[in-house]
């Protein structure tokens, strides 16, 4: 490949000091290190009627208008009118209208440009301008055949056309990536991560309470803070796309900031779950990733909340709901109902196939496990297949917790790599906690196989004609985000699928579950320019999604190694 420039000259420390942190985000207790958060564009408070949707540029306001008040050496005191909400809000007085939008604007413009001059930001690439792979082996996405030797131009943002490398002609101008002995995919999408939680040990009091040892108000604020450096770690694991399906309120503002920045990729998000048994360690805090639902008006209420936040999707999390009576099928049917009714599609988690037979009759579109005791019978599989439903795979995220609890943690070279080192070195916890802070249940075992009813399932709706996106539950303990879906592809290929099959499921069968299947999925002229270019074939062996030598996304070139050299 020809050398491509880094694009400016402004290198920051880290991945973090690109953005301004508002001050006194959160809470400090005396004597405590105050934290660096994103800019909240929520109230600290949800209100009990329908809360005031974020507005556009919000996070860049609050960011912009903080730094400069303290540059300024504003008061922050109790006393100071512009202090609310437990971060500085700064009114522009006498100020026009006009001002403030060219204001936003070139803050906007001024960030992009900071963060594109980042190590590891995109290389050589100039909106407009011409990008060609010559000569690479492209697998597209749609299961088709394996195309050789094919050059793939694109302009912008956008392929613009792809064919044999001898038939194509590059433009002179453009930036040419040497694909021989490269393989390129669409790329790839995560169909079911949490950005609240950090994939370490202390993201999930309501399975293992250690919020003794490691409170868990800590545990959030770093993961919000933290996003920045998440995101770099999924482009740099060749994830352009992933599903938040379900968290906090402040997930909507981490889409905000996802769409906003180059090197991050596009999300996707459900917001607060709607769950009928919410766990009560998870329910705590002003903004909790679950609302307890038991009615139908409790539903619409709940709905009410999340739509003017305009979710992509809003997700049931019925898991372990038993017995499952009319009462709790009632407020999922108005759940859907207010969801239908904002043009919303609904997932749902379950964790059995009766349950999972239930919502289906009611109407949702999206299916994510449902395995517990029993497989899919073929009425369900036929209900799910003319509902069009898609299913989301979850191997991955069960054997980790087998792993981590059974105390047989097999950590791979690539969550080495790129997993965040905290959340990582989190884990080793287990081994030096007191026996007092540890439940009677984790205890050394031998490793089990993969789930056989979660495998049979998988193949069960594949032969059913059933769209899979792969989903890997990334943020929960111990599936990291970025590694986690590499596992979980191969996983599915050990359950059964081909390789081909599961690189269609995380990535033509993810676009479907983002909304965004005629855009993305697909290495097709016309489509967004988000591709990996892989060293090594990945249906010979499917782990060869892990040798990564260049993501592209949205047209600009990652460097995966730089990416990571830039992160702590």
């Amino acid at each position: 490949m020809r050398s491509i420039p880094t694009v400016g000259t402004w290198r920051p420390r880290s991945a973090r000091s690109w953005i301004s942190w508002s001050r006194n985000s959160h809470r400090r207790r005396p004597g405590r290190r105050r934290r660096r958060c994103l800019p909240p564009t929520l109230p600290p408070t949800l209100p009990p009627t329908l809360p005031r949707p974020a507005p556009p540029h919000a996070f860049l306001r609050s960011t912009a208008m903080t730094t400069a008040g303290n540059r300024r050496g504003r008061t922050t005191g109790k006393d100071n009118p512009r202090k609310r909400g437990g971060s500085v809000v700064l009114t522009l007085p006498v100020v026009a209208f006009w001002h403030r939008v060219v204001l936003v604007a070139v803050l906007s413009l001024v960030l992009m440009g900071l963060l594109a001059a980042m190590p590891g930001a995109a290389t050589g690439q100039v909106p407009g301008r011409w990008l060609a792979i010559v000569g690479a082996t492209v697998i597209d996405g749609t299961g088709g055949p394996v195309r050789p030797n094919t050059t793939i131009l694109i302009q912008g943002s956008e392929i613009a056309a792809l064919g044999p490398a001898d038939d194509m002609q590059v433009p002179a101008e453009a930036t040419v990536i040497d694909g021989a002995g490269k393989w390129v995919i669409p790329g790839l999408i995560d169909a079911q991560i949490h950005f609240f939680q950090s994939g370490g040990l202390y993201a999930r009091p309501d399975l293992i309470d250690l919020r003794h040892v490691r409170p868990y108000e800590d545990e959030l604020v770093q993961a919000r803070e933290r996003v920045p450096e998440t995101f770099a770690r999924y482009i740099a694991s060749g994830i352009t796309g992933v599903i938040d399906q379900g968290g906090p309120f402040w997930t909507f503002d981490v889409r905000a900031l996802a769409a906003r920045i180059p090197r991050a990729p596009r999300v996707a998000v459900s917001g607060t779950l709607l769950a009928g048994n919410a766990p009560a360690e998870l329910l705590g805090g002003d903004d909790p990733p679950l609302l307890q639902v038991t009615t139908p008006e409790q539903a619409a209420e709940a709905a009410s909340r999340l739509l003017p936040y305009e979710p992509d999707l809003i997700k049931l999390w019925l898991v372990d709901v038993a017995p499952w009576d009319d009462d709790e099928l009632a407020w999922v049917g108005a759940a859907i109902d207010a969801a239908r009714a904002a043009g919303k599609r609904v997932a749902a988690h379950v964790t059995s196939p009766a349950v999972a037979a239930a919502v289906v009759a009611e109407g949702i579109d999206i299916l994510i496990h449902a395995v517990g005791d029993d497989t899919f019978d073929d009425a369900l599989l036929e209900n799910i297949r003319n509902g069009g439903i898609i299913y989301i795979t979850g191997l991955a995220v069960d054997e980790r917790y087998r792993q981590v609890f059974g105390r047989h943690l097999q950590i791979t070279e690539m969550e080495r790599r790129i997993a965040d080192p905290d959340a990582l070195a989190s884990l080793d916890d287990l081994a030096s906690l007191p026996p007092q802070d540890v439940p009677s249940w984790v205890r050394p075992r031998d490793p089990r196989p993969l789930d056989p009813l979660a495998a049979e399932t998988m193949l069960r709706v594949r032969d059913a004609g059933i769209t899979i996106a792969a989903g890997s539950a990334a943020g929960n303990i111990g599936s990291f985000h970025g590694p986690a879906l590499h596992r979980e592809l191969e996983l599915m290929v050990k359950a059964g699928l081909s390789p081909m099959e599961a690189l269609v499921a995380a990535t033509r069968g993810g676009a479907a579950a983002m909304g965004r299947h005629d855009e993305l999925g697909t290495v097709a002229a016309g489509r967004l320019a988000d591709l990996v270019i892989l060293d090594a074939d990945p249906l010979s062996d499917i782990a060869s999604t892990r040798s990564i030598h260049r993501v592209i996304k949205a047209g600009l070139v990652y460097d995966p190694t730089e990416i990571l050299a830039d992160l702590p």
